[in-house]
């Protein structure tokens, strides 16, 4: 269990909020959510929600004020470095009903960084924070991200989220470890669908299960994945859909001329 986890019945929850036009017009493809929800999900907290938003505050402030009311944790990434359209941190201020300014220890942490010459007003804007934030600390590039209450805003470059995720994520709470496993059959999804809904309703919400057709080589096909926190309900879910896709791989193939 991880470190400060809640037990079974208690779900750890946790939304992502990208922020940044860049996403929106498609010219960066995001790569934060995955690597997010992975090791999230590894900590048994389930990622719920996913939203992504522009460059605008009002839009960033509401989006962070309905997240953040329905989830353990909310994510955000991007809009934090040293340009005019970094306005993450204003949004979260705004979100809050707080004040923002420069905080003592990240313009430490940036001076150490750049040398006293080097600290432009650009920079500066990189030390800028909401009142009550604390520091999650950045060792690839020095400037850092913040927490405040269970908001974590991190930057939206890749490695330096993903430095910023490490540094943040023993200070979580996680939960009980989601657990998967995955039947690959020719069998169908339109025949697969109603006896497997049947399983599903046996298990209720103990355990989840979902249909992925794939194609291949001409072939069409169903993985399906069962995911569940408990191993011996695991199992039977598992025993029972491998049982279904072994009778229609039969029926398909006594169908064919």
């Amino acid at each position: 269990m991880a470190r400060g986890a809640k037990n079974e019945k208690t779900p750890v929850t946790a939304a992502v909020l990208l922020i940044g036009d860049e996403l929106l017009s498609g010219r960066t493809r995001d790569q934060n959510l995955v690597h997010i929800a992975d090791l999230m999900t590894r900590m048994g907290i389930d990622v719920r929600e996913a939203r992504i938003v522009p460059d605008i505050e009002e839009e960033i402030a509401a989006a962070l004020n309905a997240l953040r009311a329905r989830y353990t944790y909310v994510f955000t990434t991007g809009g934090i470095g040293p340009t005019h359209d970094d306005i993450t941190a204003d949004a979260v201020a705004r979100a809050f009903g707080v004040k923002i300014g420069v905080n003592k220890e990240a313009l430490a942490l940036l001076r150490e960084r750049y040398g006293e010459r080097d600290i432009n007003a650009a920079r500066m804007r990189m030390a800028r924070m909401p009142e009550g934030a604390t520091l999650v600390h950045n060792e690839v590039s020095a400037a850092p991200g913040f927490r405040i209450a269970n908001v974590i805003v991190m930057a939206g470059v890749p490695a330096i989220m993903q430095a910023m995720l490490d540094a943040v994520a023993p200070e979580l709470e996680g939960g009980v470890p989601m657990l998967s496993r995955s039947v690959r059959t020719n069998a169908l999804e339109g025949d697969l669908g109603t006896p497997l809904g049947a399983i599903q309703k046996e298990f209720a919400h103990e355990i989840n299960i979902g249909s992925y057709p794939f194609y291949e080589q001409g072939n069409f096909g169903t993985n399906i994945v069962v995911r569940g926190r408990d191993d011996a309900l695991l199992d039977k879910a598992e025993a029972a859909v491998k049982a279904l896709a072994r009778k229609l791989e039969a029926e398909r193939e006594k169908g064919k001329p």
